[in-house]
């Protein structure tokens, strides 16, 4: 698509003004010619990350399937007996999303910059 400059400042007078003054630029230290490898170095944020059950409760949209969760962690051994008890009992109280926002789908491509 092009734009003359009128138009230009028009639809994007920020935008317009940055490229006229050179203000607000950001340098660029490095170019990747493997979008692989770029992707990889900048979703370096949840390199080796396990995902813990606080994690897995923020996916829950209920209740029943946020304790669902807790149970089967439970029964794994990858939670013990108090613990267990104890996000109960903050899932009864305060509610699913006590445990944080939802976390969506492809969280960790999106949050991660993947």
């Amino acid at each position: 698509m092009e734009f003359d400059k009128k138009r230009l400042k028009k639809m994007f007078p920020n935008l317009a003004k940055e490229l006229e003054t050179g203000e607000s630029t950001v340098p660029v230290d490095s170019v990747r010619t493997d979008t692989q490898s770029g992707e990889r170095a900048a979703s370096e944020d949840f390199v080796n990350y396990m995902p813990d059950i606080i994690d897995f409760i923020r996916r829950s949209d209920t209740i029943e399937q946020a304790e669902e969760i807790i149970n089967y962690m439970e029964k794994r051994g990858e939670i013990e007996k108090q613990y267990a008890e104890k996000l109960k009992k903050q899932l009864r109280e305060k509610g699913v999303r006590s445990f944080g926002s939802k976390k969506e789908g492809n969280y960790y491509f999106k949050h991660g910059g993947m």
